[in-house]
């Protein structure tokens, strides 16, 4: 038998090193050829990794969490023939499947399987100790230690319920505790035990990736936000009446594609914002097609998939792309390059969007609209107070290439589209 070394390939990107988020073989089991052995990230993108060869895993070249250099050993297999070779699997990117079902375990030496399991005595509870009953009688003072008062008036118990167990009735702690459990007083609840668990989470996978950019982002961005207030009535309007009159072809409106339509108009006249930072060349490159990420929130953790070219595409396009591409994230199919490239984001809560928040920068990008909460609210117009559908647009960007004199400029163009929604269909 011969060993044969599976290293590490380069997954692109021209990345340097993978996270390893997933193993699907373990030390021991058979693995045939293109057999999918483990799934590393980069970036976003999950690979997974297929072996080139049938063998018999012999060693995992790190843990579910670990970091990879491209060309390190990723699995030892000993496969048919003699000596060793080092190769590098051919990467996948990653794709759903089916549930696979629980891998049978190895079998045991027949010695083991046929020995007999020693039987478990079952595991009796003490019961608690009999606390019902007046322990002592009218006017008697209860005996205890200072640290024993000290706990029953922390947990709010009067001692003079409780049954002593000592001498001469004295009350010690495994009284107190006992009462505790099953004997406090009438009307008032029994002190519910300290809970004293600490439970450990390894931030691996995306979490990890997104810690790390967000860290990056906020230490190296110079980050200001930017809050406007903005009357949404009549878009909002225009909304409903379109959705009213919808066509099979053609799916459900949300505000999201009319500030899409509305950030490519801003965009012609403040290119500035549509643009990339690199601050190691210091150099900014203005783009001109308009490649807007989606911040959206999946099971695995935050995700901004990307709906390219947002200035050649009209109202429902911009509908049907946020939604083909938010659930391609959140089912885990979305691919490498819907996940990057975008050259400007948008990051909404909805419903949860609060009243203002303060948006982190997706870098090298260097601006990025956070979308509030509406709420309906009386607006004075000259002469009364009238009911407006009202929302703020919380946007933060990077002081470094933006100056928030032009930032503020750029949010009021943002803001006159949407209370005059039939602007933002003008071509001009």
């Amino acid at each position: 038998m011969g060993i044969r070394i599976i290293k590490l390939p380069d997954v692109g990107e021209g990345v340097a090193e993978a996270e390893l988020v997933e193993w699907h073989v373990t030390v021991g089991q058979s693995v045939l050829e293109d057999q999918i052995l483990a799934a590393v990230m980069t970036d976003k993108a999950t690979v997974e990794i297929p072996s080139p060869v049938a063998g018999t895993v012999v060693a995992l070249g790190t843990e579910v969490g670990g970091v990879l250099a491209v060309g390190a050993e990723l699995v030892r297999l000993e496969v048919a023939g003699e000596g060793s070779e080092e190769v590098a699997a051919a990467p996948r990117e990653a794709t759903p499947a089916p549930a696979e079902q629980p891998s049978a375990p190895a079998k045991a030496p027949a010695a083991e399987s046929a020995a007999p399991t020693a039987p478990v005595a079952p595991v009796v509870p003490t019961p608690a100790r009999v606390t019902s009953g007046p322990p002592r009688a009218p006017g008697e003072k209860p005996l205890a230690s200072p640290a024993v008062r000290r706990r029953a008036r922390d947990a709010g118990v009067d001692l003079r319920q409780v049954r002593g167990s000592g001498p001469a009735g004295r009350i010690g702690h495994d009284d107190l505790d006992a009462f505790l459990r099953g004997g406090a007083m009438p009307g008032i609840p029994a002190a519910k035990a300290a809970n004293t668990g600490v439970e450990t989470v390894k931030i691996i996978g995306l979490r990890r990736r997104i810690a790390q950019k967000m860290a990056e982002s906020k230490r190296r961005a110079a980050h200001f936000a930017y809050v406007e207030e903005v009357d949404v009535t009549a878009v909002e309007e225009l909304r409903a009446t379109l959705n009213a009159e919808k066509r099979q072809d053609r799916p459900r409106l949300t505000l999201m594609p009319f500030l899409m339509r509305a950030l490519v108009k801003a965009i012609a006249d403040f290119p500035e914002m549509n643009a990339l930072y690199d601050d190691e060349a210091e150099t900014l490159e203005r783009h001109g097609g308009v490649h807007v990420g989606i911040a959206t929130q999946t099971p695995s953790g935050l995700m901004v998939p990307v709906v390219r070219h947002c200035e050649a595409r009209g109202l429902w396009d911009c509908a049907a792309e946020v939604l083909r591409l938010a659930a391609a994230a959140r089912d885990g199919t979305a691919t490498r390059a819907e996940l990057s490239g975008s050259t400007i984001t948008i990051t909404s809560l909805g419903a949860l969007g609060g009243i203002v928040s303060t948006p982190v920068i997706n870098r090298p990008e260097v601006a990025i609209l956070g979308v509030n909460k509406q709420a309906v609210r009386p607006v004075w117009q000259g002469a009364q107070f009238v009911p407006r559908t009202m929302m703020n647009l919380s946007s933060s960007f990077d002081h470094r290439v933006i100056d928030g004199y032009v930032a503020a400029r750029f949010i009021q163009r943002i803001k006159s589209l949407l209370e005059a929604p039939a602007t933002i269909f003008i071509e001009e």
